[in-house]
């Protein structure tokens, strides 16, 4: 694992994640990455934490919960996946995948990317988030290291993950 994402997962605080994005970007030289939280009790979902390599990179950012659409595993085989609680997904290209891994027109109109990586983070069989790295215009070969140091992110960022969104469930922001 690059040292300075070793680091920020040390500190094992929620304040480490809008740099971790960023890190884990530069460190798989993604276009953008961003961070999907959720509370399964709930099924409120946003998006707090986006980093992108510059402006001509769409944001994904939502700062408010919402209700994830009842729809979403039905159109969205990667969150099915991801509510299952199977492992992370790496998407070598949007374009060629198999419907059975993704929707490809769900994608391009929700997201815009190329290629990606669906990392799902779970906790006691349930799903907390998705971290999400991603290319823009290219598709990408993921090699067995890239994988290996995801998966162990995923491990280790997954208990901040679930800290802070039960921190926030106990105490909503003020409107």
């Amino acid at each position: 694992m690059p040292p300075e994402i070793a680091e920020l997962l040390e500190t094992d605080s929620v304040h480490a994640l809008p740099e971790l994005m960023q890190a884990i970007a530069e460190y798989l030289n993604c276009d953008r990455c961003f961070l999907y939280l959720r509370d399964p009790k709930t099924k409120l979902g946003r998006v707090p934490f986006c980093w992108t390599r510059n402006d001509q990179v769409p944001t994904v950012y939502d700062e408010d919960w919402k209700p994830e659409p009842e729809s979403l595993p039905d159109e969205d085989p990667m969150f099915a996946a991801a509510l299952a609680t199977k492992p992370s997904i790496f998407v070598e290209d949007v374009t060629t995948a198999s419907s059975d891994v993704l929707n490809a027109e769900f994608e391009r109109e929700n997201f815009g990317h190329r290629a990606l990586i669906h990392g799902h983070l779970c906790s006691e069989n349930q799903l907390w988030g998705v971290l999400q790295p991603c290319l823009m215009n290219e598709p990408r070969q993921w090699t067995d290291e890239e994988r290996s140091t995801f998966s162990q992110i995923t491990e280790r960022i997954t208990p901040i993950v679930v800290r802070y969104v039960e921190q926030q469930a106990k105490n909503p922001p003020e409107e």
